[in-house]
């Protein structure tokens, strides 16, 4: 049998919810391009397009908003978890895999609005929780982003404010068979339930190679200054054989899409002509022409990570939230896959080529 490193080129499943297609920069969400879609939508109304695949009209989206924040609060057997991962200082993304792991599983439609009403509550739980300050209830009249950041902050958001954010999670809500939606899938397909799929999602989404990596961009931003040390700064990382965080993409081979949605989004929060955007704008255009120059044909471009940084520093928000935070909007997503794996019924089983000693014998402890 053929063998492909990472399943590279495999096709595995088939999928109505989103398309990437690498080579022209496109990401198509239920239909939708990107670009049409994202800044518009509620984080509600994409929720609902990826399980029902359609928009809600003005009805269902008020059934359905009302049935998720029914779901928001924390049991108290998962709050005993985070108070816990707080004392021990456990990192974000750690404390949520565990508290995810507690929830209850019933069924997967329960589970479901679990997952994705409850995963914002347990993130903001517990950066209060490390912050030494005591979580903030659900607010129920809220929607679902408004929520979320009433939860972390202790105060109504503003507009603009709940309207960035659910942009970026309705940029990252799927894409495509990436590591940690076949995770989930391959946990459902053995006809486990939707809450361990989604807490084997979390732990895929952990690793620096996947939604580990926006955090550095801010780090990179920040060492650089100015726009007079930008060429200086990359030079010595790409000369010292290191990687620009924020460019280059398994999949991209021209600007990733959702870059440019982002880009958009967290313009309005850095207003001074020599402000954090400002001095982003220029690194991007440098390390575009450096990564030319150093790695000619490989076509390194801006990938998600960049602006997910960006936006979310502009909204506040520490760089130890930002992969939490990309598992707030991927979430709908893992579930509507395991919806959709449920549905084919058939366990993940590829094969293995075996390249290990085929001639050893037995022999007894006292002979070794």
């Amino acid at each position: 049998m053929p063998y492909s490193p990472g399943l590279k080129d495999i096709v595995a499943a088939e999928t109505r919810l989103s398309h990437v297609d690498g080579e022209v920069g496109e990401l198509v969400i239920a239909g939708y391009p990107l670009e049409e879609i994202a800044e518009r939508a509620t984080y509600e109304e994409m929720v609902h397009l990826l399980w029902h695949g359609n928009l809600p009209d003005k009805v269902d989206l008020r059934r359905f908003k009302g049935e998720l924040a029914a779901c928001r609060s924390i049991p108290r057997s998962s709050l005993e978890i985070l108070r816990k991962a707080a004392n021990e200082r456990r990192s974000v993304i750690d404390a949520v895999r565990m508290a995810v792991a507690s929830l209850p599983s019933t069924d997967d439609e329960s589970d479901a609005r679990t997952l994705v009403a409850r995963l914002p509550s347990v993130v903001a739980a517990y950066w209060r929780l490390l912050q030494g300050k005591q979580p903030i209830e659900p607010d129920p009249v809220l929607g679902h982003v408004a929520n979320l950041l009433y939860m972390l902050h202790g105060e109504n958001p503003g507009e603009d404010r709940v309207r960035a954010l659910t942009t970026y999670l309705n940029t990252v809500i799927d894409h495509g068979m990436n590591a940690s939606t076949f995770t989930a899938r391959v946990i459902v397909s053995t006809r486990s339930d939707f809450i361990s799929a989604i807490t084997g999602a979390i732990g895929a989404l952990k690793g620096p190679l996947h939604g580990g990596a926006p955090g550095p961009v801010i780090s990179v931003l920040e060492a650089i200054g100015d726009v007079g040390n930008a060429e200086s700064y990359l030079r010595e990382k790409l000369e010292s054989g290191e990687r620009l965080m924020g460019f280059g993409h398994a999949v991209y081979r021209v600007r990733d899409p959702r870059a440019d949605v982002l880009s958009r989004a967290a313009r309005s929060f850095f207003a001074d002509e020599h402000d954090l955007y400002t001095l982003a704008l220029h690194v991007e255009k440098t390390a575009i022409k450096l990564l030319e120059e150093y790695k000619p044909g490989r076509r390194l471009q801006t990938n998600v990570e960049f602006y997910t940084a960006l936006l979310l520093k502009g909204l506040g928000l520490h760089p130890d939230l930002f992969t939490p935070m990309f598992a707030v909007g991927r979430v709908a997503g893992w579930v509507a896959h395991c919806m959709e794996q449920r549905s084919v019924d058939r366990i993940f089983r590829p094969e293995s080529r075996y390249t290990g000693i085929e001639s050893n014998r037995w022999t007894p402890v006292e002979d070794r």
